[in-house]
């Protein structure tokens, strides 16, 4: 008799490890497999969620088909506590472990609405957009100019909401003080800026932000990424440059910055400096007087004067020897690693050719004809235009 028990007991038991491993087969392809979602969704995670509140989310949204094997994937995958506050876009079909991996792997939010402040050179300007779930792609429904106009309703609204995403974006080439003057004006933010931050020490970037950040601490998170910026270039850099700290590489980092906004130019531009400091020439550079004019609060709107070009400052390179004072912008990466790798060049001089770059010269012979040319153009471009036939 206890033999027969015997018997049932393991045939019943090996029964129910046959089903275990079905089901557990069942459940890896559930996982694993594609997702029932037929477009693309927005995804929320909530600060503080929990998994099974997202997964009860994700069920309801149609983006998984069982909450629970959500849940026990994670967990076996030991990713159950790394959820990721933030909107992410998952695409139509995504399986359980796709979604897993998209919600806690973290970075910046990738749908939902977005209100963005934008520190620009020429102007700052305010967007409120949404993306398309269905494209994946933002779509614009509110820009206005901060500076000139009042807030809008609907962007007031939005950031107002739990889940809106918040940033604040910095154009490469702005200065110190419009940064500071920009995060006063984001009504998205709180606390006071008390010192303007050296120049050049800001990283032009996206930062996302919480609703009520200090706007201190927020430009201290700037400086954090153009310091780690500097020095990681300064490491990297070949021998032979005519800089003693990377806070002179930083002040030619910001010439090249204002002197083109062409990717393929910088490293020519900041071969053009480079040379000039070595042979003992002065840079020249228009930016640096600007600078002297303006001291980076606002934009000169004019072309530079006779008697502005003439007058000493700290800043203009037609009448000091060597790199100006400071930094005369905030210099994007881009612009740091041109000046601490300039290329090989003998270029001494450049000048606009008429589409959009420049043309660059190393003797003076040729400079000269390179700006004949420029200046025909100008000409050319000013001059009346014989009507069209209609």
């Amino acid at each position: 008799m206890w033999r027969n028990i015997a018997s049932t007991f393991l045939t019943l038991l090996l029964f129910v490890l046959i089903v275990a491993a079905g089901m557990l087969a069942w459940g890896r392809a559930q996982y694993s497999g594609a997702g029932p979602a037929q477009v693309a969704q927005c995804v929320q995670v909530a600060r503080g969620a929990s998994l099974s509140a997202v997964s009860k989310t994700l069920k309801e949204q149609g983006a998984i088909s069982n909450s629970y094997i959500f849940r026990a994937g994670a967990d076996a995958a030991g990713k159950a506590r790394d959820l990721k506050f933030g909107s992410y876009l998952v695409p139509p079909g995504a399986s359980m472990e796709d979604i897993v991996a998209v919600i806690t792997a973290g970075g910046p939010s990738t749908c939902g609405t977005e209100v963005i402040y934008r520190v620009g050179v020429r102007a700052d300007s305010v967007v409120l957009r949404d993306i398309n779930p269905e494209t994946g792609v933002y779509e614009e429904r509110v820009k206005y100019d901060p500076v000139t106009e009042q807030p809008h309703d609907a962007v007031l609204r939005a950031e107002n909401q739990p889940d809106a995403r918040l940033r604040v974006v910095v154009a490469e080439g702005v200065t110190s003080w419009q940064v500071a003057e920009g995060l006063k004006r984001a009504n998205f933010l709180s606390g006071e800026i008390d010192t303007v931050p050296p120049e050049g020490m800001l990283a032009p970037d996206s930062y996302e932000v919480q609703k009520g950040a200090d706007r201190e601490a927020i430009l201290a998170d700037m400086e954090k990424r153009q310091q780690a910026i500097l020095q990681a270039a300064w490491e990297s850099r070949p021998f032979g440059l005519p800089y003693q700290t990377p806070e002179e590489a930083l002040i030619m980092a910001s010439i090249v910055e204002k002197e083109t906004g062409i990717a393929e130019e910088r490293a020519d531009v900041a071969s053009v400096f480079v040379n000039r400091l070595e042979q003992g020439m002065r840079l020249q550079t228009d930016p640096t007087v600007i600078y002297g004019v303006t001291e980076g609060k606002g934009v000169l709107d004019r072309g530079l004067r006779r008697s502005e070009l003439d007058r000493k400052t700290d800043w203009n390179t037609y009448q000091i020897d060597g790199l100006p004072k400071t930094p005369i912008a905030n210099p994007g990466k881009a612009a740091i690693e041109a000046a601490l790798n300039p290329a090989a060049t003998e270029y001494l001089y450049f000048v606009a050719d008429g589409s959009g770059g420049h043309q660059f010269s190393r003797t003076l012979e040729e400079h000269n004809a390179a700006v004949a040319r420029w200046r025909q153009i100008e000409a050319d471009q000013s001059a009346p235009q014989p009507p069209t036939g209609g």
